[in-house]
């Protein structure tokens, strides 16, 4: 079984800044990728950003130069640094990983229970 484990939501003030961890447990033989996404009230789930095995990142265009994805790989472990934050990055936040159980299994998306985020004054 894997888990994901989240923390660091929480309030903000606009302009603030907030730092979200991922923490993935379990039986796990490789993580191909770790990211995050996100779903505002009323809006369909978006990604946020994503972290492939050797580094590389994408992001969403609306957060592009304000956040920051990073992984742990010792730790199976990847951060969301998020900076100048604005009303609109109002969401539950959830992180996701694919993973592969054992060297024969199929990779499969297992994802985190969420976190709230809220930039507000």
């Amino acid at each position: 079984q894997v888990q994901l484990v989240e923390s660091g939501g929480g309030l903000v003030q606009p302009g603030g800044s907030l730092r979200l961890s991922c923490a993935a447990s379990g039986s796990i033989f490789s993580i191909n990728a770790m990211g995050w996404y996100r779903q505002a009230p009323g809006k369909q789930r978006e990604l946020v950003a994503v972290i492939i095995t050797g580094g590389n990142t994408n992001y969403a265009d609306s957060v592009k130069g304000r956040f920051t994805i990073s992984r742990d790989n010792a730790k199976n472990t990847v951060y969301l640094q998020m900076n100048s934050l604005k009303p609109e990055d109002t969401a539950v936040y959830y992180c996701y990983a694919l993973i592969r159980t054992t060297l024969y299994s199929a990779v499969n998306r297992y994802w985190g229970q969420g976190t709230q985020v809220t930039v507000s004054s």
